[in-house]
């Protein structure tokens, strides 16, 4: 691979990785995309988020979701992952997370449309599943930021998908 669009990966292959845990937004690191011309997914999943209720402090888990159409930049996966586990002591609402999360990407790496989803476990019974999105506006991505957000949950969801 050619190393020169690497340049600002540091965390990926380091033995000595630290867990930062408290939100830390510069975490995320992002290398080129080789196919900008190409439109593509890349999807994140990750079973075992973390934050914590800003009330009663108590830890709230979830599976969260990440795809994206990458435009010039595509944010590197060990980075997403200690960016992600950083919410660990943060204390926000789920959806308040989704949105920093959608935010922070949409920063870091400008994608073309990006979503992102999280499943939360039950607590007192109830589940929150929230959902954002985001297409660069004026394009046909802000057309399918405005599909996927009207189509997103057409499928009733079965009790064992938690």
């Amino acid at each position: 691979m050619d190393k020169k669009h690497l340049d600002n990966i540091t965390l990926l292959g380091n033995q000595n990785t630290k867990y930062d845990f408290d939100y830390n937004p510069n975490i995320l690191e992002v290398f080129d995309n080789k196919h900008s011309e190409n439109d593509y997914f890349v999807k994140f999943n990750c079973p075992e988020f973390t934050s914590l209720c800003p009330i009663t402090s108590q830890p709230d888990f979830a599976s969260i979701y990440i795809s994206y159409i990458p435009a010039k930049k595509m944010v590197e996966s060990k980075s997403l992952k200690l960016y992600l586990f950083s919410f660990r002591n943060h204390g926000a609402f789920h959806e308040d997370c989704m949105n920093i999360i959608l935010k922070d990407l949409i920063k870091a790496m400008s994608p073309k449309y990006i979503e992102v989803w999280g499943k939360f476990t039950p607590r007192g019974g109830i589940s929150i599943d929230p959902y954002v999105n985001y297409g660069i506006i004026g394009t046909k991505y802000q057309d399918i930021a405005e599909y996927r957000l009207k189509n997103h949950d057409l499928y009733p969801e079965k009790i064992d998908n938690r």
